[in-house]
């Protein structure tokens, strides 16, 4: 019972923050904040209120016809000495394609993988391989 009381304490405290912020960061940092204090405590409250926060503030992944669009167009690789991971943005060197009918998406090939993105944080959404 006093782990669900201090997770409440902690969603409670991120409410005024997360109104101002979109609801997918709410939902994700009450969920984190709660999920955390079940399994570590006043501790894992805190720090899964931060993960779910940042988890709720990513792009669903892209529909079907995004992906074959994606798969089907040519545009030249980008090389980067990094590895591209879900969820990291893409540095502004590398160029950014937009997908049609849908804004939310663009994509570019780097390291020889096509990648879509959240247009609006550059954020990988997906890796096609």
């Amino acid at each position: 019972m006093r782990k669900f009381t201090i997770a409440a304490i902690i969603v409670g405290s991120l409410m005024p923050a997360a109104a101002l912020a979109q609801q997918g960061t709410m939902t994700g940092a009450a969920g984190g904040a709660v999920t955390g204090a079940i399994v570590g405590g006043p501790v894992g409250a805190a720090v899964g209120g931060v993960a779910g926060a940042v988890a709720g503030t990513m792009l669903a992944p892209p529909p079907q016809e995004v992906r074959t669009y994606v798969l089907q167009e040519q545009q030249p690789s980008v090389v980067l000495k990094r590895k591209v991971v879900v969820g990291r943005p893409l540095p502004r060197s590398v160029a950014l394609y937009p997908v049609p009918k849908y804004q939310a998406y663009q994509y570019g090939v780097v390291n020889g993988e096509r990648v879509i993105v959240d247009a609006r944080t550059r954020r990988v959404v997906q890796i096609l391989r």
